[in-house]
C-alpha cells in the first residue's frame, strides 16, 4: 500500500496586476498608433466610405465599387476601421458602429476632427520644439513664420482657415442666449467685447436689446472682418493688440471676454486684467467665459479641453493654455478683481461664466 503524504495547498490570490498590465498594454498600443487611427478615418472620409457604410452594411466588393477604390486600399482601411471599433463585422458585411457613426453626424466631433487635421496635425509634429523654445513651431514650420496665429486666421489655406473659424465659432455660439439673459439683467447701455472676432456675439447683442451701444475690440486685421460683418450704427470698432502699449477706451457698464484669456500665458493674462481694471469705471462689470477643464459634466469633454492646450502650444503662440476653475481664479486675484458670481453649465458646452468687479 503506497502511503499518500498530505499536500498543502497554498492559498493563491488572483494577480490583478497582471490583468491591469494587459489593459495598460491594450490602451498604449492605441496611444502608439493614434496617428495611423486618425488618419484612417481621415482616408474613409475623403473616399467616402464611412458615408456609404452609413447607407447600409456593405462588403469588400461593394465598397470597392461604389468608392472607387483598389481591392488593397478597401481591405486595409476596413482592418485598421474594424480593430479600433469604428466598423463591426456581421455575416460577411461591414457595419458602420456608433463610434463611426459621430464622424457623421455628430456636430462636435466633426468641428474638432477637421480642426485637429486641417489646422493641428502637422504642427503637432513640434510640439517638443515649442515647449523648449516658447514659440508655435508648428506654426511657424507649416503655415507662417510669425510669432501667434491671431493676425494670420484670415490668411489661412481655405480649409484651414474654415476649419479654425468654425471650430472656434461651434462652442461659443451656444453660449450667447443663457449669456446675454445674464448680462442684461443690469440693463447696460454699452458693452465692450475685447477679442470679439468676426463679430458674432455683437451679433446677438444687437438683435437682444435694441438701445444697447456695442464695441469690440480686437486686432486690427480682425476688426476689418467684424466691419463688413456688423453694419449697426450702434456698434463702435477698435483695432489694438491688447498686449500693446496702446490704452485702452474708458469701459462703461459691461466688459465681456469669451475664449479670449486662454489665447494668453498667465502673466500675459494677469495684465490684461489688470489694463481692463483701469480702463473700467467704478460700476462697470467685466465678464469672462470660459470652458473650465475640470467644470466638465463628461470625461471627454475634460479630455477634449486638455487636449486643446497643446494646439496652444505649438500653433497659436507657444505659451497658453486651457485653465482649471484655480488658475484663472488665481489670475483675477492677482489683477486686483473680486468674483461677485459664478455661473457654471452655461450652454450644451459646460462653460463656466465668472462676473468679476
Amino acid at each position: 500500500m503506497v502511503e499518500v503524504k498530505s499536500t498543502k495547498i497554498k492559498y493563491r490570490r488572483s494577480n490583478k496586476k497582471k490583468y491591469l498590465k494587459v489593459e495598460a498594454l491594450n490602451n498604449a498600443q492605441k496611444i502608439a498608433f493614434a496617428p495611423f487611427t486618425f488618419q484612417t478615418v481621415a482616408a474613409m472620409l475623403d473616399f467616402g466610405i464611412l458615408k456609404f457604410l452609413s447607407e447600409k452594411p456593405v462588403d469588400i466588393e461593394e465598397i470597392m465599387t461604389s468608392c472607387g477604390v483598389s481591392k488593397y486600399t478597401a481591405m486595409t482601411l476596413m482592418q485598421v476601421a474594424y480593430y479600433s471599433d469604428i466598423v463591426e463585422k456581421i455575416d460577411g458585411k461591414f457595419h458602420l458602429t456608433p463610434l463611426g457613426e459621430c464622424f457623421l453626424t455628430d456636430e462636435m466631433t466633426i468641428n474638432n476632427f477637421n480642426f485637429m487635421r486641417d489646422v493641428c496635425y502637422l504642427g503637432a509634429s513640434e510640439l517638443t520644439n515649442s515647449f523648449e523654445k516658447s514659440q508655435p513651431c508648428g506654426l511657424q514650420k507649416y503655415f507662417v513664420d510669425a510669432p501667434t496665429i491671431y493676425p494670420h486666421v484670415p490668411s489661412l489655406p481655405p480649409n484651414a482657415k474654415k476649419s479654425w473659424y468654425d471650430f472656434d465659432h461651434y462652442y461659443s455660439d451656444d453660449c450667447f442666449d443663457e449669456v446675454l439673459k445674464i448680462i442684461f439683467e443690469h440693463k447696460p447701455e454699452q458693452i465692450f467685447d475685447i477679442g470679439g472676432n468676426t463679430g458674432k456675439f455683437e451679433k446677438a447683442c444687437l438683435a437682444f436689446d435694441k438701445s444697447c451701444h456695442v464695441n469690440i475690440i480686437d486686432l486690427p486685421v480682425n476688426k476689418e472682418i467684424a466691419e463688413k460683418n456688423v453694419n449697426s450704427d450702434r456698434m463702435t470698432f477698435y483695432g489694438l493688440d491688447i498686449l500693446s502699449d496702446k490704452k485702452l477706451p474708458p469701459l462703461h457698464d459691461v466688459v465681456f471676454m469669451s475664449q479670449f484669456l486662454d489665447c494668453f500665458s498667465e502673466e500675459q493674462v494677469i495684465n490684461i486684467l489688470k489694463k481692463v481694471k483701469a480702463a473700467a469705471k467704478e460700476n462697470t462689470r467685466i465678464y469672462i467665459l470660459e470652458p473650465i477643464i475640470d467644470n466638465q459634466e463628461f470625461s471627454g469633454a475634460a479630455l477634449a479641453i486638455a487636449h486643446i492646450s497643446l494646439y496652444f502650444t505649438c500653433m497659436a503662440n507657444g505659451n497658453s493654455k486651457m485653465y482649471t476653475e484655480a488658475e484663472l481664479c488665481s489670475m483675477i486675484e492677482n489683477a486686483g478683481l473680486r468674483i461677485e458670481n459664478k455661473y457654471t453649465n452655461v450652454g450644451i458646452h459646460c462653460y463656466t461664466l465668472l462676473e468679476c468687479v
